[in-house]
């Protein structure tokens, strides 16, 4: 009896998400046939914009947010982890030493700076840490993986996901622009993009005018920034553990599961007993998983809230792009 009892809550509880699941894969379709039309706007920036658009209009059926909210969390973290199988350490130590240590410099004092700037504009503490990690490492993904275990409030998740697409999509208009104008080689341009710009499908954007070469270097330093998301949010929990511990907040993980599995994914992928079929069609379901998530992520973003957090968001924003920009084309250029 009582399992009967307990299958039918479950079938009830389920079945609550599916409008919510449903409106989430209608926007992952629509987000990629987008993004096929458009190829400078990523499934992922499309998502994002598309979520923001739904979230605000009045009136929005409220059986559906349940399997939306759902979606936010469960997609990405299930993402994050594929996201793994996408890099391999042979692909870091291929880039050189000098790449590699330019690829530390830029995440670590993107990361620091701008902390700094968040603190000297008085941006609240939960917010500036979402933005350094989403600008330093790689963008939405390392927003939503860095929420788990900072302190923050709901709309700071939001604001810095919103702040990544708009100057993320900024920075992969503006910088192909510049850099081709400054003569420099294709090599140097994908190092550069694959080191500033903040998403992955950006940086592919960034450095498309450059040829494929530049694309592929892009891509691998892009991916070596994102494989420091796991020692990132591991060293920001362990300073929220002491600061809790000190207070009567409630304890982060260590490291969360799905960042375990983002490592072991790295892993795997490293030792290539993979197929490349295999490869292939976990970074086509990454890609889906991701826009789901950040189309769930844009739906929560109130417009009303945005814009009251919008002047120093978008200040701290621009500092940081500016900052991460800077740090990708003097480091590049100097150590590789």
């Amino acid at each position: 009896m009582t399992k009967t009892v307990n299958s039918q809550r479950t079938d009830a509880g389920n079945a609550v998400l599916w409008p919510g699941l449903a409106v989430t894969a209608v926007a992952i379709v629509v987000s990629m046939v987008i993004s096929g039309l458009v190829p400078a706007v990523s499934a992922l920036t499309a998502a994002v914009v598309l979520g923001i658009v739904i979230g605000n209009v009045p009136g929005f059926p409220a059986a559906a947010r349940p399997g939306i909210a759902w979606s936010t969390k469960k997609l990405l973290r299930v993402g994050v982890v594929l996201l793994g199988l996408q890099l391999s350490v042979t692909q870091v130590l291929g880039l050189g030493a000098g790449t590699v240590v330019a690829v530390l410099l830029i995440v670590g004092l993107t990361f620091l700076g701008t902390l700094l700037i968040g603190r000297l504009m008085g941006v609240p503490r939960g917010l500036s840490m979402l933005v350094a990690t989403g600008f330093s490492i790689c963008g939405a993904s390392a927003v939503a993986a860095m929420e788990s275990v900072v302190e923050r409030d709901d709309e700071d998740v939001a604001t810095g996901v919103a702040m990544v697409t708009v100057f993320g999509t900024i920075s992969m208009l503006a910088l192909p622009a510049v850099l081709v104008g400054l003569g420099l080689s294709g090599g140097e341009i994908g190092r550069i993009a694959g080191g500033s710009v903040h998403e992955v499908a950006q940086v592919v954007a960034a450095a498309s005018p450059a040829g494929a070469a530049a694309v592929a270097i892009a891509v691998v330093v892009k991916l070596s920034r994102v494989v420091l998301l796991a020692p990132m949010v591991t060293a920001v929990s362990l300073v929220e553990r002491r600061r809790s511990s000190a207070g009567s907040g409630k304890r982060p993980p260590i490291m969360p599961l799905f960042v375990l599995g983002f490592l072991v994914a790295v892993a795997v992928r490293s030792t290539g007993v993979l197929p490349e079929a295999v490869l292939d069609g976990a970074k086509q379901l990454t890609t889906l998983l991701l826009t789901g998530a950040l189309f769930a992520l844009g739906f929560a973003v109130r417009i009303k809230i945005l814009l009251r957090n919008g002047p120093k968001a978008f200040a701290l924003g621009a500092c940081s792009t500016l900052l991460v920009t800077v740090l990708g084309c003097t480091t590049m250029l100097t150590l590789t």
